[in-house]
């Protein structure tokens, strides 16, 4: 068997996600414009939603599960009186409901009592969980609805605004890693005596990211693989320590709770540690260095 060609290519590119593409797409467009097979991305994005996603290149793919939890703003509109089968505009309709014009103070009430903070949130059959060996969407496409356990998830903010047609709202939502902003929507449109489901939903946000740090994808930007641990607490270790790290030997834990991003004097990434046990920390990706 051929041994498979290490990455020559390394970093993160943060990209602005058009509508009409798969999170898939995006990462096989970027192998083919920046000549590296191995490239993973954080944060699955609807192909008709938009917004922001980070990617790894190389080594930086190595990093992938410290931004995958972090938490994300989105921006959407949710459409009342009509309920699809994927909870948003790209399902087939399978129900409809003769509802007043939505009172958006009553809305904003039923947010603040039922929807901010930790929730338990049902997933919906087109999400990417995994149940019995398959992902639940594939499930979806055959044409089989199982039942789903509530999952806890936290939203920290949940805003809507009125728009000039009553029957939607546009809303901007700031929660917790593998929060189902269809879900949000269907929810509330149940909550308020009928049902709903989202569009335009655009991703803001993920963590310390922006979308005013990303490239298209006409123009994709690499950047150095730390920039992904943008936000994750920095030590800069000698020399000397360095030959401990490049060991994987323990180390005392720094302040704070971890994980710490390890550099040289030289600026170069090193490694990532993470608490182990008492007062210690142990590396859990190292790069090497010197």
């Amino acid at each position: 068997m051929a041994r498979r060609r290490p990455p020559t290519v390394h970093g993160c590119v943060i990209v602005d996600k058009p509508a009409g593409m798969t999170s898939h797409d995006v990462v096989n467009i970027l192998r083919k414009r920046l000549g590296e097979k191995r490239v993973g991305h954080a944060g699955t994005l609807d192909p008709e939603a938009t917004g922001l996603m980070l990617v790894g290149v190389g080594n930086g793919t190595r990093l992938m599960r410290f931004v995958s939890g972090l938490d994300k703003t989105y921006s959407c509109e949710i459409v009342f009186g009509v309920e699809t089968d994927s909870l948003d505009s790209s399902g087939a309709v399978v129900a409809e409901h003769k509802m007043a014009p939505i009172d958006i103070e009553k809305a904003r009430q039923l947010i603040a009592e039922s929807f901010i903070g930790d929730i338990l949130q049902v997933p919906p059959m087109v999400s990417a969980i995994h149940v019995d060996g398959k992902r639940l969407h594939e499930l979806a496409r055959a044409g089989i609805e199982i039942d789903r356990e509530a999952r806890p998830v936290h939203v920290f903010s949940f805003d809507v605004e009125a728009t000039n047609d009553p029957m939607v709202l546009s809303a901007t939502v700031h929660c917790g890693s593998g929060t189902y902003i269809r879900s949000l929507g269907a929810d509330l449109g149940a909550a308020l005596g009928g049902g709903a489901h989202i569009r335009s939903l655009r991703r803001h946000s993920i963590g310390p990211f922006s979308l005013e740090d990303a490239s298209s994808l006409d123009g994709p930007q690499l950047e150095p693989m730390a920039l992904m641990l943008r936000g994750m607490q920095r030590e800069t270790l000698s020399v000397q320590q360095i030959d401990d790290v490049l060991y994987g030997r323990p180390q005392q834990a720094w302040g704070g709770t971890g994980p710490w991003a390890i550099f040289s004097e030289e600026d170069e990434l090193i490694a990532v540690y993470e608490r182990w046990k008492d007062d210690l920390a142990k590396p859990s990706v190292v790069f090497g260095g010197r």
